[in-house]
């Protein structure tokens, strides 16, 4: 298992320690016990604007045989089942989980042992895999793309664990292939949290529409925790500093090459999508030349935003429509009305969000413009430090020159003490009628001139 893994799954077990609850063993209690893994999320759980407990309880079971679990379950808890799949027994209720919608069955609207309102969803092993790898729903992929409470964790060494941590490597590079180059945390954290909302048509009818808002600025702690072994693997390519208390502005290198590189590391179905559009509906081309004509392409992020869209849209249409017969009429019903005032609730909160996010908005201003006068007053440290800098400098080069200037005139000094001396000597010889030494070699001269014309006159005659 990589480093990455490992991490993730420590992680994921302090969580665990964190929730598991005596209410929560009560719940599972109710339910077969060969589950490969199980998490709750949601507002239920998580604390968004609400309190968690007046809010229905989101489980999810993974299963490794979806068959012997509904059979077991059916014993246990046939209440759960609607008609007619009741009637028609396991083998049929787990044919129709993993052959429509999202490869997962819901029961909804479920009393728990203490009096609560629950949903839990069953899913194979295998089929969550292959989500988690490959993007085929991003149903479950999305879910997971959030902090979640953890009530019994996968194996170290099992596949799934392994794609539980790759599925948020691949968020991370779906979510800067769709951000500008100069973005807020917030924004990172919100643009991960909407890959599984973007398309999904019951945001349009039914959903809370302030619902990514609600899901990231209540738990931004938790999603830096969930994504900071992650993030250690993109220092080359994002820079998000690590400030607790501060709005905290991030970078990221949005050349080709990097925009290449996010687009090969993303999940087989949105490849093979991207491809397809490239195509323009024709004979699809090589997903290689594909991949890197979009990353050169000013509408990269919308074509990449285009695509997950309509991989979400597919399966929200084909698991609310499987909803109905596994919730039956009446439930679908009540729930579908619960999510409505839901939608309503969001556009009375939607004016408090709004004056958060101003109050947001003016504090990252004020941060900004504080950093700004840090700078420019480092700036002018920097410019004043030259000046003194340069004035030492001149101030060196003057000292020099007037050394210089002395190191001359004890050099003349010198030679006129010499000369002084010289003359003194003179006057002393001439005083005691002796010749001075210029006339001594004068002389000297004169005789060595006259001695060398006789000798050639001598010369001469003998010739």
């Amino acid at each position: 298992m990589s480093g990455f893994s490992a991490t993730y799954t420590i992680k994921n077990k302090k969580m665990m320690e964190k929730v598991i609850s005596e209410s929560f063993k009560k719940i599972l209690q109710t339910f077969p016990h060969n589950m490969r893994f199980c998490f709750a999320y949601g507002s239920g759980v998580i604390k968004q604007t609400t309190d968690p407990k007046k809010n229905m309880l989101d489980l999810v079971f993974v299963v490794r045989n979806s068959e012997s679990w509904h059979a077991e379950n059916l014993v246990r808890n046939p209440s759960h089942y609607a008609q007619p799949l009741r009637l028609l027994g396991h083998k049929a209720i787990s044919r129709f989980q993993e052959n429509c919608g999202a490869r997962i069955y819901y029961n909804t609207l479920i009393k728990s042992a203490d009096d609560r309102l629950i949903k839990y969803g069953v899913i194979s092993e295998s089929a969550l895999v292959e989500d988690l790898l490959d993007w085929n729903n991003l149903y479950l992929a999305g879910r997971l793309h959030k902090p979640i409470h953890i009530l019994q964790a996968a194996s170290e060494n099992s596949s799934l664990q392994t794609a539980l941590a790759q599925n948020l490597k691949n968020a991370v590079h779906a979510a800067l292939l769709l951000l500008p180059e100069n973005f807020t945390e917030v924004d990172f954290y919100q643009t991960i949290a909407g890959l599984s909302y973007h398309g999904d048509f019951r945001m349009t009818f039914g959903e809370d529409k302030s619902k990514i808002s609600k899901i990231v600025v209540p738990q931004l702690a938790n999603f830096r925790e969930l994504y900071e072994p992650v993030l250690n693997l993109f220092d080359h390519f994002v820079d998000i500093p690590k400030l607790q208390y501060t709005p905290v502005v991030c970078h990221q290198d949005d050349s080709p090459i990097a925009r290449i590189h996010h687009l090969n590391q993303l999940p087989r179905t949105p490849q093979k999508k991207l491809a397809k559009f490239w195509s323009k509906g024709g004979r699809t081309q090589d997903m290689e030349d594909c991949l890197r004509a979009i990353a050169h392409d000013l509408d990269c992020s919308d074509i990449v935003q285009r695509v997950l869209s309509d991989i979400v849209w597919r399966s929200s249409v084909s698991q609310s429509i499987k909803g109905i017969a596994t919730a039956g009429l009446i439930k679908s019903v009540k729930y579908s009305g619960a999510k409505v005032i839901k939608m309503i609730k969001s556009f009375e909160f939607k004016s408090e969000f709004k004056d958060l996010r101003q109050g947001s908005q003016e504090l990252e201003q004020n941060f900004k413009k504080i950093l700004a006068d840090f700078q420019h007053k480092q700036l002018a440290k920097n410019e004043e430090t030259e000046k003194i800098a340069s004035s030492d400098e001149k101030s060196i080069s003057q000292e020099k020159k007037i050394i210089d200037q002395e190191l001359k005139l004890k050099e003349q000094e010198i030679k006129l003490r010499d000369q002084e001396k010289k003359i003194n000597d003179q006057e002393i010889l001439l005083s005691k009628g002796k010749k001075p030494e210029q006339e001594i070699v004068k002389n000297d001269l004169l005789n060595k001139t006259t001695s060398d014309k006789s000798s050639a006159k001598e010369i001469n005659k003998k010739n």
